[in-house]
């Protein structure tokens, strides 16, 4: 698998995200799938997706915490460019499970807590979405985490058995933010209100000035690493 990614990667070194979308769909016909959480990355990715009619499939993990504000940009994507986005949804008997034995909010109490309602919420509904496919495509920048400094556009996803392509990953915020602004992409309006990173309601605060990028989300946990389990790299 490294000499293959090593290969891939040689073949998509001079290309921009646009083309490089259009390599992957082409080398992987029906099995390449972009997974959206309507954060300013992933609606650029979205629109080079739609926009230049890229047979990628987008999907959405819908939790059941998301804010009223995402939900508004899922809803203004589809009337933009009248594609599709599937949603993936946890499943029914796990989420009543946990919830009736430990209420709403038991992430709060512990590490182990918050990450089962990942589990249920997330994780089993990315497995389901990423079934049958051979890349996964991710808004995933490298600035955005120190646990992403030493990770690269293109790798081995060990735990889903898939090879991952970040389009965007070398980019800047600023440079996120310039093309949202000259392709008038419709965003979150949270992160004018200093939101980077946008998750489940209940786990995820605006970032105050001179704070670590992630420190919104799971802000009761220890700062040094925050994941969900979603970009697990080896």
């Amino acid at each position: 698998m490294k000499a293959q990614l090593t290969s891939i990667a040689e073949d998509i070194q001079a290309l921009e995200p646009v083309a490089a979308l259009r390599y992957f769909a082409n080398a992987y016909p029906g099995k390449v799938v972009f997974s959206t959480s309507f954060g300013w990355e992933d609606q650029v990715i979205t629109h080079m997706i739609f926009a230049n009619d890229i047979p990628i499939d987008v999907f959405t993990l819908e939790t059941g915490r998301l804010f009223p504000e995402t939900y508004y940009v899922w809803n203004r994507t589809l009337e933009i460019y009248k594609k599709p986005i599937k949603a993936y949804f946890p499943n029914a008997n796990d989420l009543q499970q946990m919830v009736d034995r430990k209420g709403p909010s038991s992430f709060y109490e512990s590490v182990e807590n918050r990450k089962e309602c990942c589990g249920i919420r997330k994780l089993e509904p990315l497995r389901r979405a990423l079934s049958g496919n051979e890349l996964w495509v991710t808004g995933i920048r490298s600035e955005q985490s120190i646990n992403r400094h030493d990770m690269t556009n293109l790798e081995w996803d060990e735990q889903n058995q898939m090879i991952k392509f970040h389009p965007i990953f070398y980019w800047s915020l600023e440079e996120v933010k310039d093309y949202i602004k000259a392709n008038n992409i419709v965003y979150n309006t949270l992160h004018d209100k200093g939101f980077p990173s946008i998750g489940c309601a209940p786990c995820t605060r605006a970032v105050r000035p001179g704070e670590d990028f992630r420190a919104g989300r799971w802000w009761w946990e220890d700062q040094s690493k925050k994941e969900c389990g979603l970009h697990a790299t080896t």
